[in-house]
């Protein structure tokens, strides 16, 4: 059962990255640079407040473990939180970009292409071994964006690079297990934070007064942004990385219901064929936890006598 807790953790947080488009479309009048800005400084603040209210002593744990560290592992510990700062603003900028002035569909594909990314990454990076089952899962996934790609190549160009990003921050984070991961991600986005600092001034539009984005920002930085995140990074304690990249594809499906039914998004059957295909390959991939094998264990005298 123990490890059910972090499949939960990693079908939530996709689950609710999966209504994204509600909180997201209705600023697609304001610049997608402008969004990434308030989306980063916003999440610092809100997650500096947490840490520092009530979270004091977990901080203080963390930083003299780090300080116990041998210089080798608190330079990896380093490289590879500060590097997901990085794939994670990176990720989020081309999203929100493609998400506003390309279209809903684009940016679900872009999450169709990542478990596939996150499943090669992680294959020759962590040599994370995977069953049969789960490379004909991988299979279906290919063939099934090869489907959906037909016709919009276009799309494809953005849709590799949000996949890539987020891939690289899912394997990266897989690694990067010393330290809490609500402090964790406090860093990178602080970090994020740092590197966008700079380009504010020049970069960024009047400063927003409409009520409707600060709402829209709220809900973003809270049930989109810091919630969904550190469960993902928790669900990375306890299952791997290719398990949790074949979790996203809980995020485009729904986004992708969502431009058909709510956005108005035209649909083909081939593509509505191609969905049904990834809701196999997810079956598949999860096989051993939707289809537990019984134990064979040798019987006892008593059943023998049954």
């Amino acid at each position: 059962m123990r490890i059910n807790k972090y499949y939960l953790a990693a079908f939530s947080a996709f689950f609710i990255w999966g209504f994204f488009s509600l909180a997201l479309k209705p600023l697609h009048n304001y610049p997608s640079l402008d969004i990434l800005f308030y989306r980063v400084f916003f999440s610092v603040v809100v997650m500096v407040l947490i840490n520092v209210a009530f979270r004091r002593k977990v901080m203080q744990q963390n930083w003299n473990h780090f300080k116990n560290m041998t210089t080798k592992k608190r330079k990896n510990v380093v490289v590879l939180t500060l590097g997901g700062g990085l794939f994670l603003s990176s990720n989020w900028f081309v999203f929100i970009y493609v998400m506003n002035h390309v279209s809903v569909k684009a940016a679900s594909l872009a999450y169709l292409i990542c478990p596939i990314l996150t499943t090669v990454f992680a294959f020759f990076m962590l040599k994370e071994k995977l069953s049969k089952w789960q490379w004909i899962a991988v299979t279906i996934s290919v063939f099934s964006c090869i489907l959906l790609s037909f016709n919009h190549f276009e799309d494809i160009f953005y849709s590799l690079i949000t996949a890539a990003t987020y891939a690289l921050y899912l394997v990266s984070q897989r690694k990067n297990s010393e330290l809490d991961k609500f402090l964790v991600l406090t860093i990178q986005l602080l970090f994020a934070a740092i590197i966008l600092l700079p380009f504010y001034p020049n970069y960024s539009g009047a400063i927003p007064i409409e009520p409707l984005f600060y709402g829209c920002l709220l809900v973003i930085v809270v049930f989109f942004t810091i919630i969904p995140l550190f469960l993902n990074l928790y669900a990375l304690n306890g299952i791997n990385s290719s398990a949790v990249g074949i979790m996203i594809y809980i995020n485009p499906i729904i986004g992708f219901l969502l431009a058909i039914f709510y956005y108005n998004e035209q649909a083909t059957y081939l593509q509505l064929f191609s969905y049904f295909l990834i809701l196999v390959s997810i079956a598949v991939f999860n096989e051993k936890l939707i289809f537990p094998r019984k134990s064979k264990g040798i019987p006892s005298k008593l059943e023998g006598l049954k």
